[in-house]
């Protein structure tokens, strides 16, 4: 089957990465797999399967040649000012049109796409208006309305972005939710089923096994890798940590915005010594591969993809209880894991963990997430 995975950039956050997994495992299972961005970043990553095909196109480009790119990014403006958050009403419907005309140029080439997937809600955002009867628009994370949004406009993005589109949530967890707020706003989707996220076992056991960076610490550690935004919950890592009688060093891998505040509030606790932050890493797994604990501390998480990444790594993993799909990772022998999201109880976990020397990881753990069982959901009839 010819599939098209669409992601609004390719860098290294999660998501990002998640899209190219997808369209790597298409790839792998023997189907023609394209992949289509908006926008490149610095640190690009890319799919590790040759004979996936990219396309960047940029969605929002202003240009002289198109005086309707113009207009429309004028009036959007414009709107913007007068009701806020309104911007992507206009800029999304442009969008969408352009779209529609480049996957048309794509289908034409290349022949009609048996699946269309959207990863993200700020890429389908950007696009809102685009049909096609083969498109599945991903929720990755929680719905949540802008802030400071008139309520009017809000519902009028809810109706864009949901409005009779088939719907896939990486998570039960992130079903329910949107359900709730989808019944709440009087909007319909075509459909709604939970298709998790891939995880490339054999690719990531692959780079696990990669030469240890010169900074790697030398003995034991803990290890958090994520972006540094309230959403990760750093703070309370860091206090948790704080709190724990542990000596092994933190490693936080992951840039962003609160970086310098995290630093200060390292050393305002004293544990500056002990907390490396590390950046972000090209390879980030054999960082986990060599870790003694994963620690995941956010306020909410879609999935949380880092964690079953890190399980392939053979790394046990604990997390703090949040919304969204933590439950989907941490049931059955792994349920003990969890633990409240206070920094008493992290600490506590953290320090049970160690002192028990982790616990051995089972492979079946790994089966909901293979990424021959998510081709296959996502390319059965809605």
């Amino acid at each position: 089957m010819r599939t098209l995975v669409i992601v609004r950039a390719l860098k290294t956050g999660g998501m990002e990465r998640v899209a190219i997994n997808l369209a790597d495992a298409f790839a792998e299972q023997g189907h023609d797999s394209h992949l289509l961005f908006y926008k490149k970043r610095k640190d690009a990553l890319y799919p590790e399967q040759p004979s996936v095909t990219l396309h960047q196109f940029n969605i929002n480009q202003v240009s002289l040649l198109r005086p309707a790119s113009i207009i429309s990014e004028v009036v959007a403006k414009i709107s913007n000012v007068i009701w806020r958050k309104s911007y992507f009403l206009i800029a999304g419907w442009f969008g969408g049109t352009r779209l529609q005309k480049k996957i048309a140029e794509l289908e034409s080439n290349y022949g009609a796409f048996d699946r269309i997937i959207f990863r993200g809600e700020g890429t389908y955002e950007m696009v809102w208006s685009f049909q096609h009867p083969k498109a599945i628009y991903v929720l990755e994370n929680l719905i949540h309305s802008p802030k400071h949004a008139n309520p009017l406009i809000t519902k009028k993005r809810y109706k864009a972005l949901f409005k009779n589109k088939h719907l896939a949530a990486v998570s039960t967890g992130v079903m329910q939710h949107a359900k709730i707020q989808l019944d709440e706003h009087t909007v319909h989707p075509a459909s709604l089923q939970v298709i998790t996220n891939p995880c490339p076992i054999e690719q990531i056991r692959k780079q696990a096994q990669a030469e240890k960076p010169t900074d790697l610490p030398k003995g034991p550690y803990i290890v958090n890798v994520a972006r540094l935004v309230p959403q990760k919950g750093h703070d309370l890592l860091l206090q948790a940590y704080a709190k724990s009688s542990q000596k092994l060093p933190l490693v936080i891998i992951g840039s962003g915005r609160l970086e310098s505040s995290l630093k200060q509030q390292a050393q305002d606790l004293g544990i500056e010594q002990n907390v490396f932050f590390v950046g972000n890493q090209s390879n980030p797994y054999v960082w986990m591969k060599h870790a003694s604990l994963f620690v995941l501390s956010s306020q909410f998480e879609g999935l949380g993809i880092v964690l079953f990444e890190a399980l392939t790594c053979d790394t046990p993993i604990i997390s703090v209880t949040c919304p969204g799909g933590i439950s989907d990772i941490f049931k059955g022998e792994l349920e003990p894991y969890l633990c409240a999201r206070t920094d008493t109880a992290l600490a506590e976990k953290m320090d049970q963990v160690i002192e028990q020397g982790g616990y051995k990881i089972q492979e079946k753990w790994l089966d909901d997430f293979r990424p021959e069982n998510i081709v296959n959901a996502f390319l059965s009839p809605h």
